[in-house]
């Protein structure tokens, strides 16, 4: 685990632990609240598999909508616009993230959209 790299953080949205990280690889366990999105962004130096653990997840890549349930998983490659969000008012969605890559800095989110106002 890297010094500047906090196992669990808590956002607008829920809250991320990283469960383990390498030098070409980062696993987290993300959470989203109900009815909570993550900001639309890219990345040019990762890309990313998210399986779904619990819940529903409703997926934007590059604009295209798509559902994907609970024991599912779906790709995002490197420069797809990308968004997780929770469309279910009760149930807390839980998905595993497998980043693989170059580099997993912050400063690599380029936010096209996002509920907080967050660049």
């Amino acid at each position: 685990m890297s010094e500047n790299s906090p196992k669990f953080d808590q956002r607008p949205w829920g809250t991320f632990t990283v469960l383990d990280e390498g030098d070409n690889y980062k696993v987290k366990r993300i959470e989203v609240l109900p009815g909570k999105r993550l900001s639309y962004q890219q990345h040019s130096r990762r890309a990313e598999h998210w399986y779904v653990a619990n819940g529903t997840a409703k997926v934007t890549l590059n604009g295209t909508e798509i559902i994907v349930k609970s024991g599912d998983a779906v790709d995002i490659a490197r420069g797809d616009a990308h968004r997780v969000e929770n469309p279910d008012e009760a149930e807390l969605l839980v998905f595993i993230e497998v980043q693989t890559g170059d580099y997993f800095g912050e400063d690599d989110i380029v936010r096209l959209d996002d509920d907080f106002g967050r660049n």
